[in-house]
């Protein structure tokens, strides 16, 4: 297969030079909102629900696991729809994504406001509520998330000029992340509802006016666009090591306020503190990350950020109560080790899709894939984690010894455990089959 570009000028090229941070604004704009949209949805929710309402932690995991699983298995099938809708014409692209944009706003509300009707028919209806709400708002995200990701693959780009890219994309969302992490707990959920719907208007604005992608012709006889992505080793081989990394670190995403509230018992007043810090380090670290990029690769960057990871969590297992300062450095740390997992995975996958020859035709489908395998990551953190704790005897508000001493194996250790196989797989799976040469765009027979 052979493709020919409509210009020999990539768009990616527009991000380094004179204007480039316009053009990067204007692409990555949107990651703000939708970033500011997930920590309300995978962080504050589950907390939320069980303090607010008093669901029951193993009943709420298992809702949580079944409305994750449900988005993450529509996500492939979205990735395909948004293919043939960048075939239609880019305007089709922004209009299905506006009308997603919109039920996002509208779900968001929905889930952190329930009718009182619900709230008050028992804790069945309210969690039946949720798990509907859920669905629904997952998959919006995901539309809206998957359009945007598969308009930034198809700029194309060296290795640098595609780490710019979705620098530009992560840098804003974390900017997004700091703002919901303040928001919250300053205004109130109220109106972190209305400024998310606010900042969602203008990301998608400013995307519909940014750099557009080139577009591409397909030749020769070997042209199959219906094969599935999991038909690619390699990209199996990556997609692998993006699961057990992203496991990782969605289990201490999913348990971080339980730890700051009952192992280290500190104060509400301080939890947009830890939030912001590590946010805030994590924002400043790409960058750098970047930089290194050009002289270790995207691989190896990203196994120097998963071994940081490593060496911080061993280091707040140690943490107890009144341990705030420890802790912000902690989140310091740790939020500049997060820097490579939101940078560097998807530049990988942009530059596999570019030698696998599909570049400009099956984005959606790769980063569909991708997409679901993060909401797998979130399903396995929250559908298994909090059910353990509960069956190993935490619950909200514990200060019984042997009670958080199973919260910090769950918030420190196993996230450990889980990078360091992470890492393993990404030096078995993908620095070594590179430094053998091996081929990347051989398929798996039909």
């Amino acid at each position: 297969m052979s493709l020919a570009p409509a210009s020999a000028h990539e768009p990616a090229a527009r991000f380094i030079g004179a204007g480039a941070w316009r053009r990067g604004v204007a692409y990555g704009l949107l990651g703000l909102p939708l970033a500011f949209v997930a920590l309300p949805l995978y962080v504050i929710l589950p907390n939320h629900y069980a303090r607010e309402f008093g669901a029951p932690l193993a009943l709420l995991g298992l809702v949580l696991l079944a409305a994750r699983l449900v988005d993450a298995v529509l996500d492939p099938i979205i990735g395909r729809w948004c293919d043939r809708l960048f075939a239609r014409s880019m305007a089709a692209v922004l209009g299905a994504s506006a009308v997603a944009a919109m039920v996002l706003a509208l779900g968001l509300w929905g889930l952190l406001f329930p009718p009182s009707s619900v709230c008050e028919a028992g804790t069945t209806v309210l969690l039946s509520w949720a798990g509907l709400l859920m669905a629904i708002t997952y998959t919006a995200y995901s539309v809206v998330a998957v359009a945007h990701q598969s308009w930034g693959a198809r700029l194309g780009g060296n290795e640098a000029q595609r780490s710019r890219v979705v620098a530009w994309r992560e840098g804003l969302s974390l900017l997004g992340v700091l703002i919901a992490a303040v928001l919250p707990t300053t205004l109130g959920l109220g109106a972190t509802v209305s400024t998310f719907a606010v900042l969602l208007t203008l990301g998608w604005w400013a995307w519909s006016r940014s750099a557009a992608p080139i577009a591409f012709k397909a030749t020769g006889p070997n042209l199959h666009l219906g094969a599935s992505p999991l038909r690619q080793p390699a990209f199996l081989r990556l997609l692998a090591v993006f699961v057990i990394n992203g496991t990782a670190s969605a289990v201490p995403a999913t348990l971080v306020l339980f730890f700051v509230q009952d192992r280290l018992q500190a104060s509400p007043s301080v939890e947009p503190a830890f939030l912001a810090t590590y946010f805030l380090c994590a924002a400043l670290s790409i960058p750098l990350w970047v930089r290194l990029v050009s002289r270790l690769g995207l691989a190896r960057t990203w196994l120097v950020g998963m071994a940081l990871a490593v060496v911080v969590f061993i280091w707040a297992a140690s943490l107890g109560a009144g341990d705030v300062v420890p802790f912000l450095i902690v989140c310091a740390l740790s939020g500049i080790a997060l820097g490579t997992d939101l940078t560097l995975p998807s530049a990988m996958l942009a530059g596999l899709i570019g030698q696998l020859g599909e570049r400009g035709q099956r984005e959606g489908a790769y980063f569909g894939w991708w997409s679901f395998a993060t909401k797998l990551n979130l399903a396995l953190a929250a559908g298994l984690a909090l059910p353990l704790l509960a069956l190993f005897g935490y619950e909200p508000g514990a200060r019984d010894p042997a009670a958080l001493q199973t919260l910090t194996i769950a918030y420190c250790l196993l996230p450990c455990a889980l990078k360091l196989l992470a890492g393993g797989a990404l030096y078995a799976l993908v620095i070594r089959p590179e430094r053998a040469g091996l081929v990347p765009h051989t398929s798996i027979p039909s």
